[in-house]
């Protein structure tokens, strides 16, 4: 059998899990047999730059687009047809030639509170040690609990583990969707609070990338969520306006309710010391025009909360 569709991932365990769930997903839309799922949707592995350099922040070796360039050099090459991307590495901005095509349901975007010893955050004694790699996360953290230590911690979820048991630290915060899907939910002890601890925009869903000529294509329509998608569109909104990078310490999340969508972003502080937090609501979420509007909210929303950071942002 001819490859049908060839999808583009990153090599560590969480990329090839969420690359596999797309990939049943397409072929099924395809009406392909699992049997041959191998060969007509195959699986085309790509290192990364962010997957080889785990000694830095990624804030400090060319922010999160380094999860996604290989890739969508593959695909604009034409030597893969589709990319599949957690959505929260996917920079605001897309290359010319390619678009986010289909955005599937999502997963639980909260963060995951991981520990050996401690049942909750609240329970973390002073000056705890708590690792991560996110900006944003940090900043919540100190916000909430400035005395406690934060220590970078990158790699892939496995290694993150390893590094708690083996006693790096006191405790860790990674997204709970990857290990939903990792299949290791055992191992969250607290799901925090989306007040508390707001996702990064995006966070939970994936990204399908395709070409822009290949956008329309049936199998594409099949797998795309509209209410995700409506959501991520106004949370990427807010982060384009508040230049989301891994510089940038900024939350956005969004979710339909009762025909209505809501959306709440915010920056901070590195150092937690200063929030500045906004929501909005938009109604019609059925129309042709849904997404494009949802995607102003955000921008306009983003801008507020730009605007009322000011000058206070130089010194971060």
């Amino acid at each position: 059998m001819a490859h049908l569709v060839r999808i583009g991932t990153r090599r560590s365990k969480l990329a090839m899990t969420q690359s596999g769930m797309m990939q049943r997903a397409i072929g099924h839309a395809l009406g392909v047999a699992d049997a041959d799922l191998a060969e007509a949707v195959p699986l085309v592995e790509i290192v990364t730059t962010g997957d080889r350099v785990q000694d830095r922040r990624l804030m400090e070796i060319g922010g999160k687009a380094l999860f996604t360039k290989e890739i969508e050099e593959a695909l604009a090459d034409g030597r893969v047809d589709v990319a599949v991307h957690s959505m929260k590495d996917v920079p605001a901005e897309q290359p010319p030639g390619l678009c986010i095509a289909a955005v599937p349901p999502r997963e639980d975007a909260r963060d995951a509170f991981i520990s050996e010893t401690f049942a909750a955050f609240a329970d973390l004694p002073m000056g705890a040690r708590l690792g991560t790699a996110s900006l944003r996360r940090q900043a919540q953290a100190l916000a909430l609990r400035p005395d406690l230590t934060i220590e970078m911690l990158r790699g892939n979820v496995d290694t993150r583990l390893r590094k708690l048991a083996e006693g790096d630290f006191d405790a860790i915060l990674l997204a709970a969707a990857g290990l939903n899907r990792l299949g290791f939910e055992s191992v969250i002890r607290e799901r925090l609070s989306l007040d508390d601890f707001l996702p990064a925009p995006g966070q939970g869903a994936l990204a399908l990338q395709t070409r822009a000529e290949d956008a329309a294509a049936a199998w594409v329509g099949a797998l795309n969520d509209p209410l995700t998608a409506l959501a991520v569109a106004a949370e990427r909104g807010a982060m384009t306006a508040l230049e989301g990078s891994c510089r940038t310490a900024i939350g956005a999340y969004a979710a339909a309710v009762d025909g209505r969508l809501r959306l709440t972003t915010e920056m901070l502080a590195p150092d937690g010391s200063a929030r500045w937090r906004r929501a909005a609501g938009m109604s019609e979420i059925q129309t042709g025009d849904a997404v494009a509007r949802a995607r102003a909210m955000g921008l306009a929303l983003g801008a507020e909360v730009h605007a009322a950071a000011g000058d206070q942002r130089a010194s971060f």
